[in-house]
């Protein structure tokens, strides 16, 4: 493996002092999006990994609070993707995807715990 010369070194060093933790979570975001995209067999000749689309979902879930502050009405194409994701997981599993901690099962005629919290959006309610 060949060494960087002092120019390359010069020149990746000014474009992380341009980088900034929310460029780095946006392309996170983003990434794992696509990912989950690719693990539900939405890409051509992938195979469906249910389990690490959850992840994917998840991942992305936990992340978009931490950069909506400063980009909020920019995110409508990142949270309608990740929308798309979670219907596709829906679809192709038979029900939502729950955190560990939402797994405890609820009384069939009571909303479970996602769904109590906001954080769960139910067709038709």
């Amino acid at each position: 493996m060949r060494q960087p010369s002092e120019e390359e070194i010069r020149a990746l060093e000014a474009e992380m002092a341009k980088l900034t933790v929310d460029d780095v979570l946006l392309q996170t975001i983003v990434t794992l999006i696509n990912l989950g995209a690719r693990r539900a067999g939405l890409v051509e000749g992938s195979e469906a990994d249910l389990p690490q689309v959850r992840k994917a979902i998840e991942a992305a879930r936990a992340l978009l609070p931490l950069v909506e502050p400063e980009h909020g009405e920019a995110l409508g194409p990142v949270r309608d993707a990740l929308s798309q994701l979670q219907m596709a997981y829906v679809q192709k599993s038979g029900g939502p995807p729950q955190s560990p901690a939402e797994e405890t099962p609820s009384a069939p005629d009571e909303p479970g715990p996602a769904q109590k919290s906001g954080r769960l959006w139910v067709p038709g309610q």
